[in-house]
């Protein structure tokens, strides 16, 4: 693949360039809360404007039904952005009608514009090859070159991400750049042991990755809400704790596996359970002793201790998802016990992007604490449960 160093020794001065960004940043009305996702996208875009590009980005917020819709525009994002790079970001109203014409053309020398969600037209993630591609040609028509830097959709194949790359020279991003360098050592050149932890609410979303981990690591830490199903699947009473039935033959299948290859697989041995999801009142039990009546918010003192036990000898960790309801400040310490063990070794650490990242941020713990934080917490759990991702592979080609 051709990345960012390549296009900018060619020289972009007066180019025209596509910049395909993730700049999907959580909101509380027009507000970011998390801006994080804004703060990656700048060094690629900085570095082309600093060289005399016309930058163009396009981007998505949210998952609108293929039409504007005003709660997600991206005006919060353009607007954070432009004071990131201390200049204004102009937001067309438009993906590719007048107002981004008029935009685009008004665009000077090392200027930054931004397209409206591009997630407001139907063809960006529309099934039919066609008409992706139609969309992806008018997006073609704003650009001399693109630059793929949005690592959380380039597990998608979608107009913006995929097709446009086959109507312009593309060229990967230092975003993305880092990001699959981080993943490829994490496959191809670790340090073992090798520790995975996963939390999260539902088993079903990471059932391929297990499957794959388990081929792959030294001991594997679920928390979080799909904790509960492999602790059904032990024979335990979980109460009204987050229960995925249909996966428990599949978590049978993980646990056998598991001790057939000799993969240290740790749940957790006590939780914290109250009678009303979000109640601050709440009790600690050992998971083979939880109420019936109750539901699991998070992991309890003695598994926090476990966990950490389990991390501190490790030169790999990959952790993707929190182990409780972080959001609620009762039910935060199982993930911040995660976190602050992860900050605390001299392993190589990557936090999977997603709510992790999220929870790193929120609970204000220093993000140079880790080795990685991944902006993309779906693209990285299919690379690593070894799935093509389309947004790297029509670059690849």
């Amino acid at each position: 693949m051709k990345n960012l160093s390549d296009l900018l020794a060619e020289g972009v001065a007066g180019r025209r360039v596509l910049v395909r960004a993730d700049l999907n940043v959580p909101l509380d009305g027009d507000k970011i809360t998390d801006d994080g996702r804004v703060r990656a996208s700048v060094p690629t875009i900085k570095a082309l404007a600093d060289a005399g590009a016309r930058v163009i980005v396009t981007a998505h917020l949210g998952r609108p039904k293929g039409e504007p819709d005003p709660k997600f525009s991206l005006a919060p994002a353009a607007a954070r952005l432009g004071e990131l790079l201390g200049a204004e970001v102009a937001l067309a109203g438009d993906l590719v009608g007048e107002s981004a014409k008029s935009v685009v053309a008004a665009l000077t020398d090392g200027g930054v514009v931004m397209l409206e969600n591009v997630r407001f037209d139907a063809r960006e993630t529309s099934k039919v090859d066609a008409e992706r591609e139609a969309l992806a040609a008018e997006l073609a028509t704003f650009a001399d070159v693109f630059v793929s830097d949005g690592f959380g959709v380039v597990h998608r194949k979608q107009a913006s991400v995929y097709d446009v790359a086959k109507k312009l020279p593309a060229y990967v991003g230092g975003l993305v750049d880092a990001e699959l360098g981080v993943l490829k050592k994490l496959t191809d050149d670790l340090e073992r042991p090798y520790v995975v932890v996963l939390g999260g609410a539902k088993v079903s979303d990471k059932l391929g990755v297990i499957a794959n981990l388990l081929t792959k690591v030294d001991r594997l830490l679920i928390g979080g809400g799909m904790a509960y199903t492999f602790l059904k699947a032990q024979g335990h009473e979980v109460g009204t704790s987050l229960l995925q039935e249909d996966q428990l033959d599949q978590v049978r299948g993980f646990l056998a596996e598991a001790e057939k290859r000799g993969v240290e697989l740790v749940l957790p041995v006590d939780v914290l359970v109250t009678s009303e999801f979000g109640k601050p009142e709440h009790d600690v039990v050992a998971t083979d002793a939880i109420p019936a009546d109750k539901m699991g918010l998070d992991i309890g003192p003695q598994s926090r201790e476990l966990f950490a036990s389990k991390l501190a000898d490790a030169r790999t960790v990959f952790w993707n998802g929190p182990m409780g309801v972080f959001e609620i400040e009762t039910y935060a310490g199982g993930t911040r016990a995660v976190a602050e063990a992860l900050v605390k070794s001299e392993a190589f650490t990557v936090v999977g992007g997603g709510d992790s990242a999220a929870a790193v941020r929120a609970l204000g713990l220093p993000e140079d604490g880790f080795s990685h934080i991944s902006t993309g917490g779906g693209a990285s759990l299919e690379f690593l449960e070894g799935k093509e991702l389309p947004g790297i592979s029509v670059l690849e080609s």
